[in-house]
């Protein structure tokens, strides 16, 4: 019986005698590991981005509204447009009579043209925000400051903007106390936020806050309000804070008893489980479409092989007139092609995160690398090359020593 040693040497030297046909091995898996590898590392990526910026609510934080924060199904949303409006009056309500919420902020948004001198930016967000978002939002203040509550009682015509619009309007520039303005109404700047950057290719800096007295001023009262709330401790707080809300809403709308809510509740975990529903669609699909690539690849080995194989039968016949049992034969070439699946194996997980380490660094999609992957690529190539060496192993296996001998010398 040939020891694992002899084995690995002879399938070395075996790769090293028909290094084109190894090459060729190597580089079919090595397209199939580093697609895979790739789909995996962007997948997981917008997983950790989604969990750290789009649902950045903090646990103890809500939302309230009039339409669903994220769903699928727009048919809800459809029906959700003839719910009543959230109204200011609302927000006081909820916010004079929550006890188990410790801040209850209101905000509204509309998309609107912004422009400074001869510059103008388009599908700005202009946010209007009650006083006490400054410690509900999880945005940054970087420099200036927050309005008051007095400038927001008295509508006054300020305003903070994110770092895209200091960017666009105010490179090396320190824009507090210059103004901006959309359609006729100038608004002078108090403060901005530090950059939270894109999410999904979504620019998040992009905005103007504003107080909401000058909002609903602006825009009218009848815009419905987003009711921003944070809960006063724990679990149990942040469910009790959901069931006040909840039954003061409801009492005021006269929803009846046994009709769904006429408002939505939007909670971090609400935006990942949705996030998670989908990208789990999404990553079925990628990982079926790039395991077709690794596929390729095992049947490229299985080919390779069988030509191997065929071109070394007279080997084979002497191994076995030598005493080489048929299990000897068949370790052989199933070291040989296990060999030749981890090397492409090694190079596809490389690749595939040098891949998805420029696609993080040079975009703003996201990227997460991490070691569970590059171990389900070297268990994927070494079973791709198990499964698809078995069969030109056994052939090899079962050629006859004299027969071989003889067609080889023939």
């Amino acid at each position: 019986m040939v020891g694992l040693g002899d084995n690995l040497r002879l399938a070395v030297d075996a790769i090293r005698a028909h290094k084109l046909r190894a090459a060729l091995t190597i580089l079919g898996l090595t397209m199939g590991v580093s697609t895979l590898v790739t789909v995996m590392t962007i997948v997981q990526g917008a997983n950790v981005f989604v969990e750290q910026k789009i649902a950045n609510l903090g646990t103890n934080v809500f939302r309230v509204a009039r339409t669903p924060f994220a769903v699928v199904d727009f048919t809800i949303v459809t029906k959700a447009l003839k719910n009543k409006t959230l109204r200011l009056e609302d927000y006081e309500v909820v916010a004079g009579e929550c006890a188990s919420c410790d801040a209850v902020g209101a905000s509204a948004q509309a998309t609107v043209t912004i422009l400074h001198g001869n510059k103008q930016m388009d599908d700005t967000s202009i946010i209007g925000y009650t006083p006490n978002m400054i410690g509900i939002d999880t945005r940054t203040v970087d420099l200036g400051r927050y309005f008051t509550e007095s400038e927001d009682r008295h509508a006054a015509y300020v305003c903070l903007i994110g770092a895209s619009v200091v960017d666009q309007f105010f490179p090396g520039v320190n824009p507090i106390g210059k103004t901006v303005r959309t359609g006729s109404l100038e608004f002078t700047i108090i403060g901005t936020f530090q950059k939270v950057g894109a999410v999904l290719g979504q620019d998040q800096d992009n905005f103007a806050i504003v107080p909401m007295g000058t909002y609903l001023k602006v825009r009218g009262t009848r815009s419905s309000l987003t009711l921003e709330v944070k809960a006063a401790g724990g679990e149990q707080s942040f469910n009790s804070a959901q069931d006040e809300i909840r039954s003061i809403l409801r009492t005021r709308r006269h929803d009846r008893a046994g009709q769904d809510d006429s408002f939505f509740i939007g909670t971090a975990q609400s935006y990942i489980s949705l996030w998670q529903s989908i990208s789990g669609s999404f990553f079925a699909v990628f990982v079926m479409v790039s395991s077709i690539s690794a596929v390729v690849g095992g049947i490229v080995i299985m080919n390779v092989m069988l030509v191997s194989v065929t071109e070394r039968t007279r080997e084979i016949g002497v191994r076995r007139a030598m005493g080489a049992t048929q299990a000897d034969v068949l370790n052989q070439f199933l070291t040989e092609s296990i060999i030749q699946c981890i090397i492409g194996g090694a190079f596809g997980i490389g690749i595939g995160f040098l891949a998805a380490t420029a696609l993080r660094e040079f975009t703003s999609f996201p990227a997460s690398v991490q070691p569970w992957v590059a171990l389900l690529g070297v268990v994927l190539s070494s079973v791709i090359g198990l499964f698809f060496g078995i069969y030109p192993a056994r052939q090899a296996a079962k050629l006859d020593p004299v027969n071989a001998l003889r067609t080889e010398v023939g």
